[in-house]
């Protein structure tokens, strides 16, 4: 994979300043109690910026819950992976970065605030299927040589068949930072990982 450039990375970093604006507004003020000039000037940029990322502010609000670290981190995990690393592996340590207590908090937040807001769930579940398709891409490059396409393509839809119970609300599962108080008998998000992970791994 080739490294993203300092434009690419400024541009992503800017999408990201408004999509976070975005979401914080929905939070605080509910998706109908803001306007696109209330996002841009939280986030310091212009309304042509803001069109130049998004088509809408309910499309920013999604893309809020795109994982989101910086690029730089990303190629630090692959390069610190051995050449002789499993596919499953390089996923579940994928995985790990991008679904940081942050991100899975906002990505749960997004499929509540989509139940509450109609308009919001075209976009969420776009962000959804964006994230699964980007990783099957990232999979296919770093194994062409040794496994075929279809071999990504079933073991990303796999990984995200058993995550988006959890975000969206149909398993409970203990976020990081939640206490057992709030979901009594629901197993941590890191227990339900490994155990997904280890059913790929061996089999059912």
């Amino acid at each position: 994979m080739n490294k993203p450039s300092l434009r690419e990375m400024k541009k992503e970093a800017t999408a990201h300043a408004l999509a976070d604006a975005a979401f914080q507004l929905t939070l605080e003020q509910g998706l109908d109690g803001f306007v696109v000039e209330d996002v841009v000037q939280r986030a310091g940029y212009s309304r042509r910026t803001f069109a130049n990322h998004f088509s809408c502010k309910e499309e920013a609000v999604a893309m809020a819950a795109y994982p989101y670290q910086g690029v730089e981190e990303f190629f630090d995990l692959l390069h610190r992976m051995p050449d002789s690393t499993a596919p499953i592996d390089a996923m579940y340590q994928f995985v790990k970065m991008q679904l940081a207590e942050q991100s899975l908090k906002k990505v749960r937040q997004l499929f509540a605030l989509s139940k509450e807001y109609p308009s919001l769930k075209p976009y969420t579940l776009t962000v959804i299927h964006n994230l699964q398709n980007e990783t099957q891409k990232l999979l296919t490059n770093l194994y062409q040589e040794t496994h075929p396409p279809q071999y990504t393509y079933l073991l990303a839809g796999a990984i995200f068949a058993a995550i988006i119970p959890l975000l969206d609300g149909t398993l409970h599962a203990l976020l990081p930072g939640q206490s057992g108080d709030e979901a009594p008998g629901a197993v941590s998000f890191e227990q339900y990982l490994e155990t997904a992970f280890g059913y790929l791994r061996q089999g059912f």
